[in-house]
């Protein structure tokens, strides 16, 4: 189960790592960093700093299916093999998203955030259906 919450971990953090770009853009900004107001100066953002921030967001959003699809193979007896593939598929997927968001790869984007999906609902299939 370690080698699988170490997986967790890093999903954990990539939230953060995917803050430092958009802190880089509002920083760019005419007025600087709002700090009084981060997330209204984040709405007024364009291009680069838009797609950091919505690369930012889409992190916790998808940590939350990626933490329950976690939880559920821990309750259903703990990982295989397959799982901790499945795992690090997500984390990596995730991290190759980031970029593709960052460098405007729309396209190839998508289809990173679809194998990402599809390795976090697979393990949730696994535990629900088992394996």
């Amino acid at each position: 189960m370690s080698s699988l919450l170490l997986t967790l971990f890093i999903a954990m953090l990539l939230p953060y790592l995917a803050k430092a770009p958009l802190v880089v853009a509002m920083h760019r900004e005419p007025e600087g960093y709002d700090n009084h107001n981060p997330r209204q100066q984040q709405a007024r953002l364009s291009g680069f700093g838009q797609r950091a921030n919505a690369a930012h967001y889409n992190s916790f959003e998808a940590l939350l299916i990626y933490a329950c699809a976690v939880l559920a193979t821990g309750l259903a007896g703990g990982p295989d093999q397959l799982s901790l593939v499945l795992g690090w598929v997500f984390v990596l997927s995730r991290c190759g998203y980031l970029l593709c968001y960052w460098y405007d790869a729309a396209t190839v984007r998508s289809l990173i955030w679809l194998v990402s999906m599809a390795a976090a609902f697979s393990m949730i299939g696994r535990a629900i259906w088992g394996g």
